[in-house]
């Protein structure tokens, strides 16, 4: 019942703002004359930020057994990403610095048990591209790892090179914004970094970039894919390793290369399938990882972690991954799906937190899941369609026309 509550919750979110035949599009904010774009590279489509269900969280029907699932964990997330919203540029033009000051001040203040409160008074629910999407998993894996090369441990993680470059390209065109190229320097021309298989050839061999040595190929792999993780050292020692960049080469899925090629099944390709199949075929698993250029570059953590892409530590069950070019990073989220390992519903407040390579499109979500076996079981598994009401600043709302009131009374 609570969830059929739920789902109508979102469903009635919608009919708030009443029906439209298609998503009206918000006028964008005034801005200067702009240079025209690079010659070469083509304008990208306008970002679909729709106003098809659009309604203040004053007027949200809630389940009568409680309000907001998870609002209390999701506030204390929320609270974390202040500092950044309050700087950060929105790269879905949905929100301005600004526009998150009254939310992010009333969090500062917000007492136990006015959580229900505070996201109804300083939110408003929007729908992006109607609020449809999908939601994969991810977590923090524990694999071994020595600090230095000794047998056992020969697979090497790697530091951010000093020459590796990130060009933002909206400082060369607006038209460009959101947009990154990675390469290094070869002469007076940027050339593309050295791809996974480059660097498996040994292409940063003898540079002393190397942070430690995996015990196995294929869990460093999946380390890669997480983004980071936690190495487990021969004296039993543990430290945390995150993310520091990423050589510029695309993202492929090797689990739907190996669909593609007929050596797994669909709906039999998660995580412990892939690495089950790799195991099998030692000769052919590193053609298989390799047709994933994409190689991540790591650095040691301290303190709490893991960290995502706000500089913030990402909360199990709560954060998020996201493609900012939809979602403000470090907004909340209602989001409605199924976990997909056990079958259960899944009806809770989150934030956005994070991205990740894969995790492109409107309501695009990775949720993090945690660290331990658990965790990269219901990861590995999570494959689900999935429903979400974005939670922009009232101020974001009344500035885009998606409202004209007030804000409203604190229920």
């Amino acid at each position: 019942m609570r969830n059929r509550l739920a789902l109508a919750s979102l469903l009635l979110l919608a009919a708030c703002a009443g029906r439209q035949d298609r998503p009206v599009t918000a006028p964008p904010a005034a801005t200067p004359a702009t240079p025209a774009p690079l010659p070469t590279t083509p304008k990208p489509e306008p970002l679909p930020v729709t106003r098809a269900a659009q309604a203040s969280l004053a007027a949200l029907p809630l389940p009568p057994v409680g309000p907001l699932p998870g609002a209390a964990a999701a506030l204390a997330a929320f609270r974390k990403s202040c500092p950044g919203l309050l700087r950060r540029e929105d790269l879905s033009g949905l929100t301005q610095p600004g526009d998150w000051q009254a939310a992010c001040t009333a969090a500062a203040s917000a007492a136990p048990g006015q959580e229900y409160a505070f996201f109804h008074s300083q939110f408003v629910g929007v729908a992006v591209a109607e609020g449809k999407g999908f939601a994969t998993g991810y977590y923090e894996p524990e694999i071994a790892a020595s600090l230095t090369q000794q047998p056992g441990y020969q697979v090497p993680l790697y530091r951010r090179p000093a020459d590796l470059i990130d060009v933002p390209l909206g400082d060369f065109a607006p038209s460009l914004k959101g947009r990154t190229v990675r390469g290094r320097v070869e002469g007076n021309r940027l050339v593309p970094y050295a791809s996974r298989a480059q660097i498996a050839a040994g292409a940063l061999v003898g540079r002393g970039l190397e942070l430690a040595w995996a015990a196995d190929a294929y869990e460093a792999f999946f380390l890669e894919i997480q983004g980071s993780g936690r190495l487990r050292l021969p004296d039993g020692r543990i430290i945390r390793i995150g993310y520091d960049g990423q050589n510029g080469r695309d993202y492929v899925a090797i689990g739907r290369l190996l669909i593609e090629q007929g050596k797994l099944e669909k709906g039999k390709a998660g995580m412990a399938e892939i690495l089950a199949w790799l195991r099998a075929h030692p000769d052919e698993a590193p053609a298989i990882l390799n047709a994933n250029p994409s190689k991540i570059f790591f650095r040691e953590l301290k303190g709490e972690g893991p960290v995502g892409a706000m500089g913030v530590a990402v909360t199990p069950r709560v954060s998020v991954a996201a493609d900012p070019a939809y979602i403000p990073l470090g907004a909340p989220l209602l989001v409605e799906t199924t976990l997909s390992r056990s079958g259960q519903p899944l009806v809770q407040l989150m934030v956005a937190q994070d991205t990740g390579g894969a995790i492109k499109g409107a309501n695009r979500l990775d949720l993090f899941l945690g660290p331990g076996a658990e965790a990269a079981a219901d990861a590995g598994a999570q494959s689900a369609p999935a429903t979400l009401a974005l939670l922009i600043p009232r101020a974001a709302a009344q500035r885009l026309k998606l409202i004209q009131d007030a804000p409203p009374q604190r229920p």
